[in-house]
């Protein structure tokens, strides 16, 4: 026999039954309770861990000291910027600031000035460092005036390479020996020798029986320091040449009439070829004279 349940256990299992939500209700509300609470996890700890990066930067900043960077910095994915493609002009300007860098100032000297006279020197002491003693004042012998003005022997005459003819030093001295005699003249330097990246350069002055009789200033060009000494012993000689214009001593070779007529009279022109480097040019030599090494004479285009 069927057992009867009690009449009290029926009501109630109908309430419990009306008041749970259904099964769907009840998985769409446990599946959005579940998942809201995974996503406010993912933010708050991304939030944490932003909040924390931002406040070590802010203390790594703090504790260093704000100075500007030397070079900017360019993001990785930019290539880097190539140099400039070298132009002529550049490299023309390039090497004219590197030649004048190189080159000493025209104030560099070597400290050899002329010495200044004291008190003790006696007051007929001619300073010729500046002084001007005698300087056009009487004109020289007939005898000196003709040994000074005489035309020159043409075998004398030599001719460099570029076809610039002169005279040797030399034979300049010679003549000034013949007009005043040994010791009757000599060159007074009237200043220091100034020395610059390839020249030397210096002021002297002709005297001769006691007075100034001219003032040049010689050059000579070196090209190793080593040849200084010898640079500046051209830079006198060059000065004397320069002097002697104004005595009449081998004035044709300022002539330019003269000139042109030696060189058709007197030179030809030459290829050559350089016995180490091979490279062939032209140059001037006396009809008389033969090339000197380092060339030897050649043919253009053989």
């Amino acid at each position: 026999m069927a057992s009867i349940p009690r009449q009290g256990s029926l009501p109630l299992l109908c309430i419990l039954r009306s008041v749970r939500p259904s099964s769907s209700t009840y998985r769409i509300s446990q599946r959005n309770f579940s998942s809201t609470h995974i996503a406010l996890a993912f933010v708050n700890s991304n939030a944490r861990s932003a909040n924390s990066t931002s406040n070590s930067t802010r203390s790594n900043n703090a504790s260093k000291p704000t100075t500007p960077l030397d070079h900017p910095v360019r993001p990785r994915s930019l290539p880097a910027k190539e140099p400039l493609t070298p132009t002529a002009r550049n490299t023309l300007a390039e090497s004219a600031s590197q030649s004048a860098r190189s080159e000493r100032s025209l104030t560099d000297g070597l400290s050899d000035i002329p010495p200044t006279p004291s008190s003790s020197t006696p007051s007929s002491h001619i300073d010729w460092t500046r002084s001007y003693h005698g300087l056009g004042g009487s004109a020289f012998t007939s005898e000196q005036g003709e040994i000074l003005t005489a035309p020159l022997d043409l075998d004398d005459i030599e001719v460099k390479p570029d076809g610039i003819l002169y005279l040797p030093e030399i034979k300049y001295r010679r003549i000034l020996n013949r007009a005043f005699g040994p010791g009757g003249w000599g060159l007074a330097p009237r200043g220091e020798s100034i020395v610059t990246g390839r020249l030397v350069t210096r002021e002297y002055g002709l005297v001769a029986q006691g007075r100034l009789i001219s003032i040049a200033r010689g050059e000579q060009q070196y090209f190793d320091p080593d040849g200084i000494p010898t640079a500046t012993e051209g830079c006198k000689s060059n000065a004397l040449m320069r002097c002697c214009k104004d005595i009449g001593i081998a004035s044709e070779l300022w002539d330019p009439r003269f000139i042109r007529k030696f060189v058709a009279e007197k030179t030809k022109e030459v290829w050559v070829e350089h016995v180490v480097n091979k490279k062939k040019k032209k140059i001037v030599l006396r009809k008389d004279d033969q090339v000197r090494y380092p060339f030897r004479e050649s043919k253009m285009g053989a």
